[in-house]
């Protein structure tokens, strides 16, 4: 064991009962992801009583350089995988100094959706499937590719098994297991259609809770990532051609739904997605355009249509669904590269608080 790699996992609660806390938050573009560390005095488990902090936005493009204080509002709390013991991972979202939510801020937006009476009483539940690619470090081109050069086409790649078949295996099953460690409620991993490519379910989580954990699923992925000189692409269309696309289907309930009758409901809410089709598709990710093109199981980015069993849709209903007359539903339409605290909180919006 080299001295770098003995440091990195000493144990602190042996000598100390300080722990490290990092602060997570969403950089300017909506995407990024930041970080920085602190040290607290004793493990802490509530977010609300962890202090509040503050970071350089001129840096992170979310304030300009003669007002540039950004306040960190720490909101979720998960275990730290990559430095254990008592430390953790705090999920926090942006504010002025006023205590304006940012621009950039969609979880404070969602909270006021998912605080709504009329939806904490339908109790929404969500299941993201996260799509991404591990791409080459040095160039943009997925691991396993040669460079410059193709595979072979798909069809032996998704939930493959084999050097010629999946790439990185190493990385994901890190990540699925931190997760776990960090206390996601990641259900699943599996090989995509398109070599390189893999997914990761996140539920069933409630409410902004779904989002909370996405975001830090991501974190988490993407340092695993740093460390085994990989990068992590959420591109919903990363090789153009006869390739399947990145997404991030979003599985989706009510109580109302799960309750007997549910169906009914089910088919009530999807007729008000297609009614607002246009405005979920321009908050469900950016280059949407290029994945939903009618081809590689989506439907066309222009229309709405929806059907059992039909990955083919924008909205899919499941079989079991429709067999038990109850459950839940997939809207196939938002990228792999889209904001969960939108995605989630838009769903609930229109199908439980907005009246036609």
């Amino acid at each position: 064991m080299t001295i770098i790699s003995d440091l990195i996992n000493l144990n602190l609660s042996d000598v100390t009962d300080k722990v490290i806390a990092e602060y997570v938050w969403i950089g300017g573009s909506g995407l990024d992801l930041r970080s920085k560390a602190r040290t607290l005095p004793e493990p802490v488990n509530d977010p609300s009583k962890l202090p509040k902090w503050n970071y350089d936005g001129s840096s992170t493009g979310q304030a300009p350089g003669q007002d540039s204080e950004v306040i960190l509002c720490p909101q979720a709390i998960f275990r730290d995988p990559f430095r254990r013991g008592e430390n953790i991972l705090v999920m926090c979202d942006a504010y002025t100094p006023a205590g304006e939510p940012i621009p950039t801020n969609k979880r404070h937006g969602a909270a006021q959706i998912f605080n709504n009476p009329e939806v904490a009483a339908e109790e929404p539940w969500y299941g993201i499937e996260q799509e991404y690619t591990l791409m080459q470090k040095e160039v943009n081109w997925p691991v396993g590719w040669p460079v410059g050069g193709y595979p072979g086409p798909q069809g032996p790649y998704y939930c493959g098994v084999g050097a010629d078949k999946a790439f990185a295996r190493d990385v994901v099953d890190s990540h699925y297991k931190a997760c776990l460690y960090a206390g996601i409620n990641i259900s699943g991993v599996n090989g995509e259609v398109m070599p390189a490519q893999w997914e990761f379910q996140v539920g069933p989580a409630v409410g902004i809770t779904a989002g909370d954990q996405l975001w830090i699923a991501r974190y988490i992925l993407e340092r695993i990532t740093e460390a085994a000189g990989v990068r992590l692409s959420l591109d919903p269309k990363p090789v153009t051609g006869d390739w399947n696309g990145a997404g991030a289907h979003t599985n989706y309930s009510t109580k109302s739904m799960r309750n007997d009758g549910g169906y009914e409901v089910i088919k009530t809410a999807i007729e008000k997605l297609g009614k607002r089709h246009s405005e979920h598709i321009a908050a469900y990710g950016e280059g949407n355009e290029r994945r939903l093109t009618g081809k590689h199981e989506t439907a066309n980015i222009k229309t709405f249509l929806w059907g059992v069993a039909n990955r083919g849709a924008s909205v899919r209903v499941g079989r079991d669904t429709e067999k038990e007359g109850k459950g839940y539903f997939e809207d196939r339409r938002p990228a792999s590269n889209m904001d969960p605290y939108v995605v989630t909180s838009m769903i609930a919006e229109t199908t439980i608080l907005w009246k036609p």
